[in-house]
């Protein structure tokens, strides 16, 4: 799904350009540390150096802040990625893992998106819609992945591939939670990988339950 960002870039001045990931970033520490309703946008401009009102003059409302800092962060789970998109078949799972070993290096970022992500579920959300289309539109890429790989190895896609498919999604949220409580003792990286890596198996080389 293309993001606004992208897209108003190429006619913005590069100066407008950083001014506007600086406030992103600022928007995400706070965001992320205050949650949404609880991160004034005062905060924000002082981190930046700016006011309250220029805030507004490069995002218009605190909601559509919200937003851009959304697509911000999903833009750079893609930076590396030629064109800027998640990978089909196994390449997916690899991208998966690989994001994970990112993550650990980024907390701010990943604090950001799992408090935004929880408060989302709430009444009246500006980010719920996104979150929504965002998790229907990865759960779908991530059956396509999985139907993807099964055809490659020659070996038909079980009816649970949606299952997966929500599975590892799942997984990787929580284990972000789990880590930014206390990252001593859950290592974000190995952890993530280890669990993709289980119910990847599980898709294509399916075994008798041991439950």
């Amino acid at each position: 799904m293309p993001s606004s960002t992208s897209e108003r870039r190429p006619r913005m001045r590069a100066a407008t350009v950083r001014r506007r990931e600086e406030i992103l970033r600022a928007a995400m520490v706070t965001f992320g540390s205050r949650g949404y309703h609880n991160g004034p946008l005062a905060e924000i401009a002082e981190q930046v150096g700016m006011t309250h009102a220029g805030i507004l003059h490069h995002f218009g409302s605190k909601d559509d802040l919200l937003l851009e800092v959304l697509r911000y962060r999903d833009e750079t789970d893609v930076a590396e990625l030629e064109p800027q998109h998640i990978p089909g078949g196994l390449e997916m799972f690899r991208h998966l893992v690989r994001t994970a070993f990112l993550n650990a290096q980024r907390a701010g970022i990943v604090q950001a998106y799992a408090v935004l992500s929880a408060e989302s579920v709430t009444d009246g959300h500006p980010a719920r819609e996104f979150f929504e289309i965002r998790y229907r539109t990865l759960r779908a890429e991530a059956v396509e992945a999985f139907e993807e790989l099964c055809a490659a190895r020659g070996v038909e896609a079980p009816a649970t591939v949606r299952h997966a498919a929500a599975a590892i999604l799942a997984v990787m949220d929580g284990l972000q939670v789990q880590w930014l409580l206390d990252p001593t003792l859950v290592d974000l990286g190995e952890v993530s990988e280890f669990a993709i890596e289980a119910i990847v198996a599980a898709v294509v080389e399916p075994r008798p339950s041991p439950l």
